[in-house]
């Protein structure tokens, strides 16, 4: 493989960790979201008309897609809240396939032809974005904020007990998470240099959803470590060819006897965690 190859592995590995994680944290509400290829759409084609036709600078038009897609996460997750589970689900994934539609009508942004000649996403600005986000979500979480979210997932009524402003803290997450997603989807756009309405199909959506499925949705480092290990296996399996799907479908059935919650959880990285650091120093 050409240096030039394993770098471009790389950049989709980090936007991968950020979708992930833009997944994560309305998740870590109980929120299922389908519908999360809109917000990147967005952020995606914002970020590309900034920059082509106004000339702005990458990382403000970055900036400026996260917010729109955090605005739009609002404007999705307020009505939303009243709908939980396979019902929320099925409403995100209809706002996704709306965008889709949108995108593909819009002549502004070439409608079917796509929109091109955005560029800039290289690998510091990818692994800076990528590392930033993931240590600000990992102090969220383990916040006052973080433990409300966690409180909200395990039992919303308890919650609402305690005094925690259940509608607050769910339309919180979710356009974080979409904000996240902007961001991410002006990342790829802009190191992919083309564009059209079928790269924010519901399969992205559902890949996104995959990264947590796999890696783990109880802490932030398993929606991280999914997004490492199935970005990766398309390189690593391409020996397979054909067959590669099939190991996909089978790796998944494995987890969902074995590992439900996902290779990493609270309880594994405890472990891990006496494991490399089995001692402990006391003071008397």
């Amino acid at each position: 493989m050409s240096e030039g190859y394993l770098t471009g592995i790389f950049i989709q590995i980090g936007i991968n960790v950020i979708l992930a994680l833009s997944l994560y944290l309305p998740f870590s509400t109980g929120q299922i979201s389908l519908g999360h290829a809109g917000f990147m759409a967005i952020g995606g084609y914002f970020s590309s008309i900034l920059t082509v036709n106004f000339g702005f600078p990458l990382l403000v038009a970055m900036v400026l897609a996260g917010v729109l897609s955090c605005f739009f996460g609002i404007l999705v997750g307020y009505p939303a809240l009243r709908l939980k589970g396979i019902y929320l689900a099925i409403a995100t994934m209809g706002f996704g396939i709306i965008v889709q539609i949108f995108f593909q009508n819009f002549n502004y942004t070439g409608g079917p032809m796509g929109f091109q000649g955005m560029k800039g996403t290289n690998f510091i600005l990818t692994y800076v974005t990528a590392i930033v986000f993931s240590y600000l979500i990992w102090r969220l979480m383990n916040s006052r904020i973080g433990r409300a979210f966690e409180a909200v997932n395990e039992d919303e009524i308890a919650a609402a007990a305690m005094g925690i402003n259940i509608t607050r803290i769910k339309i919180l997450a979710f356009s974080l998470g979409a904000g996240l997603a902007g961001v991410a989807g002006a990342l790829d756009a802009h190191y992919v240099y083309y564009i059209d309405s079928h790269n924010y199909s519901f399969l992205r959506s559902v890949e996104m959803l995959l990264f947590l499925i796999m890696g783990g949705s109880q802490v932030v480092w398993g929606p991280i470590l999914g997004a490492v290990i199935l970005t990766s296996l398309p390189e690593v399996l391409r020996f397979m060819a054909g067959y590669r799907m099939i190991f996909y479908g089978c790796l998944m059935m494995f987890l969902m006897i074995f590992r439900p919650q996902g290779i990493l959880d609270r309880r594994l990285l405890l472990r891990l965690k006496n494991y490399l650091v089995p001692w402990k120093v006391s003071h008397s």
